[in-house]
């Protein structure tokens, strides 16, 4: 008996309310990893693409830069390691930014692509922009916590992991 009032609506207004949050939830890594996996295709190309970049020595070479920074990187010894082959070197952090992007970006191997990027920032914080004073100027520490809720969670929707998860659930016939 409910002498005249309404109770369905008011569960009806939960029932969409939490509807969208766990929407919102689901999706909350979305703008964040378009933001991470345009960056660092970005940053990837952009080096590929630099006339000065990809030198051993110059301005805006990769070589000058790791000299300018190895006195006061945290790891002055990964510098030297890079200043045994500034250009492979060069290559390497770009193909690697491509690499890590594209996954992100279309979610293939979503973890292991975050974990590739936060290991690059990571590289870059000790290196480049340790010196960074205050430390919050130096863009590279940031990189690497955006990494890290990624690193975590994947890339569970609109990517090609979902995709390929969903296939194998097929075709188990499970229903995980």
């Amino acid at each position: 008996m409910t002498h005249g009032i309404r109770t369905d609506s008011h569960t009806s207004y939960l029932d969409e309310g939490r509807s969208w949050r766990d929407t919102a939830t689901r999706y909350a890594l979305l703008p964040l990893r378009v933001f991470l996996g345009v960056t660092f295709i970005y940053a990837g190309l952009d080096k590929l693409t630099s006339s000065a970049f990809m030198h051993d020595s110059g301005s805006g070479s990769i070589g000058d830069l790791m000299r300018t920074v190895r006195d006061s990187s945290a790891i002055p010894a990964l510098v030297d390691l890079a200043l045994k082959s500034p250009v492979g070197f060069g290559y390497a952090i770009a193909l690697g930014e491509l690499a890590v992007g594209i996954g992100t970006l279309i979610g293939l191997l979503g973890r292991l692509a975050a974990l590739g990027g936060a290991l690059i920032s990571l590289s870059l914080w000790l290196t480049v922009s340790w010196a960074s004073s205050p430390y919050y100027y130096g863009n590279d520490l940031a990189y690497l916590m955006a990494w890290l809720p990624l690193v975590l969670a994947g890339t569970p929707v609109l990517s090609l992991d979902a995709v390929l998860r969903a296939r194998r659930r097929q075709r188990a016939g499970g229903y995980r």
